[in-house]
């Protein structure tokens, strides 16, 4: 399997996802400007899209779109028990791989992050984002996972949340959501993932700034 990845993207939640599992895999970066991979590929033959996490499969197909990677690498391996096989769990899964997607992940971290969205949209999406805190804040009070154990909606979340670092999300705000980060945090699978990245980032920086 490989992973078309950026550093400390929504792709951080796959890779914590394959490293959870014990998971064999290949690691590709993409530069978010020429969308071109380190080893020279033109990332937009791969996915047109130009987005990640995209995988190559062991069978060359290609997926896209957190949800559907993240439930495919948790069925590549059941041995991780990364998502429920009984109905209710598995919808329960997906409604939160969905919540996180739209109401989090797009809804408030990305016009926050996006240097071209105005100053309405990102007040905008603070204010609507805090209802969406809100209703996590009441989920994970008293619980240690979003599920009844760890579960590839738990990267997604983390991986998700951690943006609270670098945009006005004020994380304090909602104890239960900041204990579970710190929980996470300390999750072999999550601080491994999230060290190697974070390297990279500091990496990818350093060659901007050199090119510039």
């Amino acid at each position: 399997m490989q992973l078309y990845f950026l550093p400390l993207a929504c792709s951080l939640a796959t890779r914590i996802s394959l490293y959870e599992a014990g998971a064999k895999a290949t690691y590709i970066e993409v530069d978010s400007k020429t969308k071109r991979t380190h080893d020279g590929q033109d990332f937009l033959q791969v996915n047109p899209l130009g987005l990640v996490p995209t995988v190559r499969t062991d069978e060359g197909d290609i997926l896209t779109e957190n949800a559907a990677i993240l439930q495919y690498v948790a069925d590549s391996f059941p041995r991780a028990e990364l998502a429920p096989t009984d109905r209710k769990g598995r919808a329960l899964l997906q409604q939160w791989l969905c919540f996180i997607g739209t109401e989090l992940h797009k809804g408030l971290f990305m016009p926050l992050l996006d240097a071209k969205a105005n100053e309405g949209a990102r007040a905008y999406a603070l204010e609507k984002g805090a209802a969406r805190m809100d209703h996590l804040e009441k989920h994970l009070t008293g619980r240690e996972f979003l599920l009844d154990r760890f579960s590839v909606a738990d990267a997604y979340l983390v991986t998700v949340l951690n943006w609270t670092a670098v945009t006005p999300v004020e994380l304090q705000k909602w104890p239960a959501i900041s204990a579970y980060v710190a929980r996470l945090w300390e999750r072999p699978s999550v601080a491994k993932a999230l060290a190697e990245e974070r390297e990279l980032y500091m990496q990818e920086l350093k060659r901007q700034k050199l090119s510039a």
